[in-house]
Parts: structure tokens; sequence; C-alpha cells
């Protein structure tokens, strides 16, 4: 387990003990360029015991964005006592000289990874590496669930970068996998006009637009029970490839569509191709369930 001591493989600089003399250094003055997480904890203090060494991992991995100062409070009061520290751990993080978050107590690693990235894009970076990094952390937390903590540091990012595509259609995502498609909609309808038509935000668009339909979609087994009775009811396979598609199950959805094409090409106005684009717009071009797709969509027009 990690001590409460700088984090033996992160730079000299980057995690350090503070003391009251050295905090107008350390924090005030250092965070004028980089923002800087302020840890108050004490020895005696079990919760500080799990916190502390997650920060210290969660800014180590920001490679520089962010720094780390820890402070004893039973040896250092006066700051302490100044941000009315009345409880520990407690955290704040200062940028351009000012405190700007912070949160008291232990909170789970998600949380934790979520704040450092949020208060490490604030810094920037002049290479980019920085908010390419913020943004790669923030699908990682989307990927494992931690929908909230995505989207506040997909915010976060836009805050320093406002047309960064990949993090608005980033906090698209993140309010569709809370369930927020209003909001989804309203942040996507709100995008710079500069990067409205970027394919990244057209792939959201699409992903909006099946959450809705996956909203009024029937039960699978009764679709399939439907589809099974009359292969010829096309409405009821189509309403089955949008609940297989709502179900996780891409791959079967697009094998419904192709047989719907395949029966019908020209029903109710091309129905199953439109549907097959939504699909597949919505997903990485690189999906191999979308190259499949596509090549025999494509083998079944020019036939």
């Amino acid at each position: 387990m990690l001590e409460l001591d700088a984090n033996p493989s992160a730079p000299a600089d980057l995690i350090k003990d503070g003391t009251d003399a050295s905090f107008a250094t350390d924090v005030i003055e250092a965070s004028q360029t980089v923002p800087v997480i302020v840890d108050f904890w004490a020895q005696w203090c079990g919760p500080c015991k799990t916190l502390g060494p997650a920060i210290e991992d969660a800014v180590t991995k920001a490679k520089g964005r962010v720094k780390l100062v820890k402070i004893d409070v039973d040896a250092n009061q006066a700051y302490a006592a100044q941000l009315q520290v009345q409880s520990i751990p407690t955290v704040y993080a200062f940028f351009q000289g000012r405190p700007v978050d912070g949160f008291q107590g232990a909170i789970p690693p998600s949380e934790i990874n979520a704040f450092v990235e949020k208060i490490a894009a604030l810094g920037g970076d002049a290479e980019d590496d920085g908010l390419s990094a913020a943004i790669e952390a923030a699908d990682q937390m989307l990927a494992e669930g931690a929908a909230a903590d995505a989207a506040e540091t997909f915010a976060a990012i836009l805050q320093e970068d406002p047309n960064n595509a990949a993090a608005y259609a980033g906090l698209v995502r993140a309010y569709i996998a809370l369930d927020d498609l209003d909001q989804a909609e309203a942040i996507l309808n709100g995008a710079p006009a500069e990067i409205s038509t970027d394919p990244l935000l057209e792939a959201v668009h699409a992903q909006i637009t099946l959450a809705r339909e996956a909203a009024n979609a029937g039960p699978v087994a009764d679709l399939q029970a439907v589809v099974a009775a009359n292969p010829d009811d096309h409405q009821s396979r189509l309403d089955l490839a949008i609940a297989l598609h709502a179900d996780g199950q891409a791959e079967e959805a697009v094998n419904q569509l192709l047989e719907l094409f395949r029966r019908d090409r020209e029903w109710n106005d091309g129905a199953a191709k439109a549907q097959l684009f939504k699909i597949f717009d919505a997903s990485d071009a690189k999906d191999p369930i979308v190259l499949n797709g596509r090549r025999k969509l494509s083998s079944m027009i020019f036939a």
C-alpha cells in the first residue's frame, strides 16, 4: 500500500508535503500556471490514509497537468483555519491563485479521478496532450458506468476548449447514459456552428434518435414470436430490430434489418435502409458489425 509520502514514481515537484510557510509558493504562486490540489490531512485520520494515496495516483496519471500539496493540519493550522477546514480529509483545488473547487470526506476512486481530471483540464496544455488525456479519462469513466463523473469532466474540458468536438460529443453521450435525452439534445443543439457537422456530433445525434426509439421498444421475446409466426410482418420486424439494438444486440438488429431490406426494400419509404444507417452512424466506423453490415447492404443494393 502506498504511504502518505509523495508518490515515488512522480516527479519531485509534482507531489509534495507543504507547510504554512511554503503555502504561498507551493500553492498560490504555483497555481498561476498549473492547477494545484491541496489535501488537508492528519496522521490519526483513517479516511485520509485511503484518500491520500488515491489522489496521489490520480495526480501522477495526469502527468504534470496538476500538482498535489499535502498539508498536515496538526502541524500547520493557519491556512486550514483560513479556509475553514472543519473536518478532514478536506481537499481544495487552486488555479491562478484562488480556490476553484473542493470536497470533504473520503469519496470513491471514480469520483477522485473525475475531480482530478476536471481540475487538470482547467490548466489546458500547450501541446493539447492535456485535453486529449482528459478526454480519454472521461471516456473511460463513461465506459465504466460513471456517467455523472464523465459529464463533469467533459464540461470542464469544454470550459477550456468550447469547440472541442470530442468533448461535446462525450458530454452528450454522458447524458444519454444518464437517460436524460432532453438534456443531451439541448447540449447537442447548442454546439458551436464550427463543429455542428463534425462526424462525432452526427454520431451522437443518431444515438439520441436510437435512444428515443428504444424507449418505445416492445419486449424482444414477444416481437420475436410475432415475426416467427408471420415473417412478412414488416412493422414487427422493424420493431424487433429496434428492441434488439436497445437490448445491446446490435449484430442481430442489423441482421433483422438486412432481412427486412431483402424482403421489401421499398417498404415504408425504405425504412429498413434508413434504420440501418442510423445504427451505422451511431457506431464506430471501424466496428466489425458496421463494416460487415455495410458490405452486406451494398451487395444487396447492387445485386
